[in-house]
């Protein structure tokens, strides 16, 4: 069986692990590889990091060894970003594009100047519990919890500040399809998100959820519905192409 990779990257101030859960619901044929950041879950003794670019191409020289056969990107929010950046980073390497680009809950690239307004400079604790009560996805619990908080906040600093230094960049296109995801509560407007179109020469598509900034978790079997979907169609062609020929 011809098995198609799907590299994960987590939001911010999350670690790869909020990937886990999808492993039981995903076909045979497709393998999840979660793509843990510095500085959190089994990376924790690593340096945050707050350039996009150098990230990416970090994260892109570690998985290029591993990656034997086609694959496809999916991040959500911070991570849609790094995706992105990850697919052109793998090409400068010398690898294949993905064959699949899927970016969830997040403004484009070149429609970032409101989106991410301030976060280029440290936020306080203050200011990030409040930007965490925006998103509607952590309780007041965890939110005053000084030692959770502690050990989050600087990660989630960090992550802002990789979002709100990213400038795009002239440079040449992908050409693999690109799949937005978005929230009809979210903060992306749909602008924002059809603004993924201009990242790519492929195809292009968005799939809207009710919700707000995590939809994919209030709406898993769904998001993973649409990955699969989009991706049987290349693992076919994959597995066709590597069938013998008498």
């Amino acid at each position: 069986m011809t098995k198609l990779t799907l590299l994960c990257l987590p939001y911010s101030g999350a670690s790869a692990m909020v990937y886990s859960r999808w492993r039981r619901q995903l076909p045979p044929w497709l393998h999840l590889q979660p793509v843990e950041l510095p500085g959190r879950g089994a990376r924790y003794d690593e340096p945050l990091q707050t350039d996009m670019r150098a990230l990416a191409l970090q994260l892109a020289r570690e998985h290029k060894p591993s990656l034997h056969g086609p694959y496809a990107l999916f991040g959500h929010s911070l991570g849609a970003l790094l995706a992105c950046e990850m697919a052109h980073a793998f090409r400068a390497l010398g690898a294949a594009e993905p064959v699949a680009l899927f970016a969830s809950g997040t403004a484009a690239p070149t429609m970032r100047s409101d989106y991410d307004r301030g976060f280029a400079e440290p936020q306080t604790d203050e200011q990030l519990i409040e930007q965490l009560r925006t998103f509607q996805g952590t309780s007041e619990d965890v939110l005053a919890n000084q030692e959770l908080m502690s050990l989050t906040l600087p990660i989630l600093r960090a992550d802002f500040m990789l979002c709100g230094r990213f400038r795009p960049m002239q440079r040449p296109l992908l050409k693999c399809p690109v799949h937005v995801l978005g929230g009809k509560e979210d903060k992306a407007t749909t602008e924002q998100l059809i603004g993924w179109s201009q990242e790519t020469l492929g195809s292009f598509s968005v799939d809207m959820m009710t919700g707000g900034h995590f939809f994919i978790h209030e709406h898993e079997a769904k998001v993973i519905r649409i990955i699969k979907n989009h991706l049987e169609v290349h693992q076919r062609r994959h597995a066709q192409l590597a069938a013998p020929v008498f």
